[in-house]
């Protein structure tokens, strides 16, 4: 007895949900919402996207995206009030890699959020939603394909 080709996809399926790896390079979007508008939009267009790769160099090998978000309150110094987005490779290796942390001061609030994979730094959701929803595509298709499978 041949499988049905709804068998045929939900192995496929499996099979591309266990080999995907993480590579040992990371693609960031790399702008300044001061000199792009583009820059603050939650999802950034394509072209403002860096292989982070071409900008590693002896002292820094680049393993994160971050995105900050910058607000200056009220005039200071000749600032005007404003906020910036600030997307980029980074390379910090400290205790905030892969996480969030704000700072703030007289008139200025700094939030940084740090990630781990391929442009992540465009919004909240993160590249482990996708595979969990590929899985779960795939087990129900199983499920509904009736198969059984012996060990």
């Amino acid at each position: 007895m041949y499988p049905s080709s709804l068998q045929l996809l939900a192995v496929l399926c499996l099979t591309a949900v266990f080999f995907i790896q993480p590579g040992s390079s990371i693609k960031c979007y790399q702008c300044n919402s001061h000199n792009d508008s583009r820059c603050a939009q939650e999802k950034p267009p394509e072209e403002l996207t860096k292989d982070c790769t071409e900008l590693d160099d002896a002292t820094k090998k680049y393993s994160m995206c971050r995105k900050i978000t910058q607000t200056i309150e009220f005039e200071v110094n000749g600032l005007q009030p404003d906020t910036r987005v600030i997307r980029s490779c980074g390379w910090d290796e400290s205790n905030y890699k892969g996480r969030c942390y704000q700072r703030s001061g007289f008139s200025f609030q700094y939030l940084l959020r740090s990630c781990l994979t391929d442009l992540c730094n465009a919004s909240q959701r993160t590249a482990g939603v996708t595979v969990l929803l590929l899985a779960s595509t795939c087990l129900i298709a199983l499920l509904r394909s009736g198969a059984t499978f012996a060990l």
